[in-house]
């Protein structure tokens, strides 16, 4: 309960601490902003940088938000299977050290009893393996979102408006021959 409390203030801390900078800037460019606060935001917080990000953004490119869901999704699938399967390992672990006490003559938890225990082995085996892919998998879900937040901030302050463009049209060379016009407009 205490991680949750922690958790819940210190979102609330980022997100207070970026409309403080968004209000006084409101309608200047944010040059505050900050990769490395991201990237810290996202390592201490999974989906805080992006949070931190969203809140920088320019009014009409604001999308960072989203992310956050999927972000603790993908922990949480990852974190329960990984989990789920530990549990499972370790119960047909202690199956099979069990049933070798016994030199393999009794059965002793009835969710294993219709294995072998050469079956009850590559059951343990096979549940060891996806603990360790799902452990593999829940930092790459973390590093993930925490690069995706490094990448972003780099691009809070990117200018994608109508003066800068590259076109491309038809046109007509001479009366004959058709061509196309490529026209790059700068500030």
């Amino acid at each position: 309960m205490k991680w949750l409390l922690l958790l819940f203030f210190s979102v609330l801390f980022i997100s207070i601490e970026a409309q403080s900078k968004v209000a006084n800037t409101s309608t200047a460019i944010d040059s505050t902003h900050s990769v490395k606060k991201a990237v810290i935001f996202s390592a201490v917080i999974p989906g805080a940088g992006q949070i931190y990000n969203h809140i920088a953004m320019p009014p009409k490119k604001k999308k960072a938000f989203w992310k956050v869901p999927l972000i603790y999704a993908g922990l949480g699938a990852t974190g329960y299977l990984m989990l789920k399967n530990n549990s499972l390992q370790h119960s047909l672990k202690r199956e099979y050290n069990l049933r070798e006490a016994t030199n393999f003559t009794q059965t002793f938890d009835t969710q294993w009893e219709q294995y072998d225990s050469q079956g009850v082995l590559t059951l343990y085996n096979q549940h060891l393996n996806q603990r360790d892919l799902f452990i593999l998998a829940f930092g790459a879900v973390y590093i993930i979102q925490i690069v995706d937040a490094a990448v972003e901030a780099h691009f809070v302050h990117f200018d994608v408006s109508e003066d800068l463009s590259l076109n491309l049209h038809p046109t007509m060379m001479s009366l004959t021959n058709p061509g196309l016009k490529l026209t790059l407009n700068f500030r």
